[in-house]
């Protein structure tokens, strides 16, 4: 086993070090590097791992495995090499807000309400903690201010390893029974936790925290939230969003909301009218040809439900079978058709093979749609009978 100096344990904010190369060994992932010290924190407790380079060569992968702290690279390092590693410092910041902002929000909702952090994962974009018992919107906004507050009290984060005894006597946070020297990391008023990850000096790194998303989980809650400079990432989406919605709407953007109602009311009403204009269509279309036996249709701007409705009227009255239309040569026509008491199986499999369609339904009725043209669909319907 070789011995690292874990560089972001004893200074966080380490950005550049130097270092030597203690071991090389090349794998089916790559070179596995080993140092004698290192600033590159590895995957583990939920945390992704800092990515950067060793002399210009980039890691890949950082791993611990065996009490080995193991950098993955794509290029070999030879034993005794000095080497000038540089960590992605846009990175590990950004981790760090992350794992500092989950800490206060898991510790407010352990406080508030006894649940437990029983899941946690860091993506790329978003941060999820599972939460062992339910929290609905109201219970979810008040944890949100609770945290930003603490945030913004600039407290210091205090990281320690307290003596057995005195251990003991502390209310920690942990998903395992630990043993060994602990780690624990405090939030002053928010959270004490053990944690081996990496975390900001002063709680106002944070930024902010933004709870996203809830949603029930086996039996808690599985909550999505953001920190840091994500929040403000969020934000400039969200408001970007919003103001080019303004613009459609001609609406303030703090009014969009209130628009957006009033067009789905309008939409609302138009649609019962199209609606109703549809049906006296049907009517109409269903006396037109009345016992005019087999009938094909063409009508412009029908969607499914309107292609079917159609022919369900046609094929009511004119004694023999009904095809109705609807769509452009370019995207294709929605198609159904129907026939009282008839059995079109064997008529709709020979008529979705000539017109490249596809679709069914029962026997005296099917819906689907074809890519042809009218000729092509006239053609084949004169051939019909």
């Amino acid at each position: 086993m070789t011995d690292t100096i874990r560089l972001y344990y004893e200074d966080v904010y380490t950005k550049e070090f130097q270092g030597a190369v203690t071991e090389c060994r090349e794998t089916e992932r790559g070179y596995q590097i080993l140092l004698d010290r290192s600033a590159f924190y590895p995957e583990g407790g939920g945390q992704p791992c800092d990515l950067g380079t060793l002399n210009g060569i980039r890691v890949m992968d950082v791993q611990e495995e065996k009490g080995e702290l193991i950098h993955y690279t794509e290029s070999p390092l030879e034993p005794g090499t000095a080497v000038e590693g540089r960590i992605d410092w846009d990175l590990r910041f950004d981790l760090m807000q992350q794992h500092s902002g989950e800490h206060i929000v898991s510790g407010l909702v352990h406080a508030a309400y006894g649940y437990n952090n029983v899941g946690f994962h860091m993506g790329s974009d978003v941060i999820t903690i599972d939460f062992s018992g339910v929290l609905d919107r109201e219970q979810l906004v008040e944890i949100e201010d609770k945290a930003n507050r603490k945030i913004w009290e600039n407290s210091r984060v205090k990281i320690f390893y307290p003596e057995k005894e005195e251990l003991k006597s502390l209310p920690y946070r942990s998903k395992k029974e630990l043993e060994g020297r602990i780690r624990l990391v405090e939030f002053p008023g928010a959270d004490l936790c053990a944690c081996c990850g990496t975390h900001v000096t002063y709680t106002g790194e944070i930024g902010m925290v933004k709870l996203l998303d809830a949603e029930n989980f086996r039996e808690g809650v599985r909550v999505t939230m953001i920190s840091g400079k994500r929040v403000m990432d969020y934000l400039s989406r969200i408001h970007e969003q919003n103001r080019r919605i303004s613009v459609k709407l001609s609406a303030k953007t703090e009014e969009t909301a209130q628009a957006v109602e009033r067009l789905w009311e309008e939409n609302y009403r138009l649609k019962g009218r199209a609606l109703h204009m549809e049906q006296e269509l049907c009517r109409t279309e269903a006396e037109r040809w009345n016992g005019a036996g087999n009938v094909l249709l063409f009508h412009e701007g029908l969607d499914a439900d309107g292609v079917r409705r159609m022919a369900d009227a046609v094929m009511q009255t004119c004694g023999g079978r009904c095809a109705v239309f609807s769509g452009d040569p370019d995207e294709g026509y929605k198609y159904a058709v129907g026939e009282k008491n008839g059995d079109l199986r064997q008529f709709v499999k020979e008529m979705n093979q000539a017109l490249n369609g596809r679709g069914g339904g029962r026997p005296f009725f099917a819906q689907g749609s074809v890519k042809a043209s009218p000729e092509e669909i006239r053609e084949f319907f004169r051939g019909q009978g």
